[in-house]
């Protein structure tokens, strides 16, 4: 179960300060893109940056750095990081030609199998070219001017330390945040470099770790019992949340699929562990928060309800109407010639596999469509998102 990620600061009648959290997902965080270019239609032109805090893992933590770095220019942000995810090849994120696909799985296994090379990253896949690509198109100093103009109060990415075992939230903003620590999940002020980013976006065994000071760091999805923690330490009382996971929210929207006896695939497994990574602990965040609110208001008096731990935080989530596996499945063939070679041994080219690929498939077609179904999926919670932007 996770951690409850409640609110220990806020006051009564606290001015609202809205949190934007962005999960993990690796491709699948083109969907994040489609809802923020859905939201910046509401809102009238020239409209200030929504979310003085904005919180990312994992490719969430680069849609989470792109977007407060524009915080300045909101819809100028928005724009900019729809047209690059739109323009998305996998040779800008991965090593996806035959030659570099072959070196890097005969480093893994024989680093694996054999021991041999002790300074062989432990990874199946070269990410290399996705340093190239955040160096070039990310101007970090725009998180500075923005929380100087006041259009940005923090942002911050988690990523996993794997000797400390702890879940670290880098933040930067403004000076009066305190540093937190709680169990296995701390809050550490910082400069934001790419770096940062690679460490967060680190899919643990897929892409190798990164060195931040003196401990090497992967994806910050792996231990992050309170995805939602994060953003509230920095001062957020309500949050939007835009999941990935794809999984209608209710017991009434709950679909039981039908079951085959056929013995699961390596990817078929692979996918499963991906989604507990990074899918499960959010929705059960959510889901502990939801019930905190509940509680909390049951208490007799207001003053009550503000106490440290029961204030109510309003959380509004929006998360894919259409399973995103499947629409991996569709696009499947716009993979390399090598990467889909690679993929299609443990299954994750097949229908059953498609979990896996749609971490995987940075490619134009699949990320434009979730970019579209993220708008859509905006566009039909309009009313809820207006009233929760207070839109007039």
């Amino acid at each position: 179960m996770a951690e409850p990620a409640v609110v220990t600061n806020l006051r009564p009648g606290a001015e609202p300060v809205t949190g934007l959290i962005l999960s993990g997902g690796g491709a699948r965080a083109a969907y994040q893109v489609g809802v923020l270019a859905g939201i910046a239609d509401l809102l009238a032109p020239g409209s200030p940056n929504p979310f003085p805090v904005i919180v990312g893992t994992s490719a969430g933590a680069i849609n989470a750095v792109k977007l407060a770095s524009g915080a300045l220019h909101f819809r100028i942000a928005i724009h900019q990081l729809t047209e690059f995810w739109q323009g998305f090849r996998s040779h800008q994120v991965l090593r996806s030609d035959w030659p570099g696909v072959i070196r890097q799985a005969a480093r893994f296994f024989g680093r694996s199998l054999t021991g041999l090379g002790r300074d062989v990253p432990v990874a199946l896949l070269n990410s290399s070219p996705l340093r190239d690509l955040l160096t070039e198109r990310l101007d970090l100093s725009g998180i500075d001017a923005a929380i100087q103009a006041r259009h940005l109060r923090a942002v911050a990415v988690t990523a996993f330390g794997y000797e400390s075992g702890q879940a670290v939230t880098f933040y930067q903003g403004k000076e009066a945040i305190e540093p937190w620590l709680r169990h296995r999940r701390i809050g550490r002020p910082t400069q934001l470099s790419v770096d940062h980013l690679l460490a967060s976006s680190a899919i643990p065994l897929l892409f190798a770790p990164v060195k931040l000071e003196q401990e090497y760091f992967g994806d910050g999805a792996v231990r992050q019992s309170a995805p939602i923690s994060p953003a509230l330490h920095l001062g957020a009382n309500r949050v939007l949340v835009i999941g990935v996971s794809g999984n209608p929210r209710g017991p009434h929207k709950q679909v039981q699929r039908a079951t085959t006896g056929v013995q699961p695939t390596l990817a078929q497994i692979s996918g499963h562990m991906l989604n507990s990574t990074f899918i499960d602990n959010l929705e059960s965040d959510i889901e502990l928060l939801e019930r905190l609110n509940s509680v909390g208001s049951l208490l007799p008096d207001q003053q009550a309800r503000c106490q440290p731990g029961m204030a109510p935080v309003e959380v509004l989530v929006i998360s894919p109407s259409q399973p995103l596996d499947e629409i991996a499945a569709r696009h499947r063939r716009e993979l390399p010639p090598a990467l889909r070679t690679f993929l299609r041994g443990p299954g994750a080219t097949k229908t059953s596999g498609a979990s896996v690929l749609s971490y995987l498939l940075f490619e134009a077609g699949y990320c434009s469509e979730l970019i579209e179904l993220g708008r859509h999926d905006a566009k039909a919670q309009g009313a809820e998102l207006k009233r929760f932007l207070q839109v007039v």
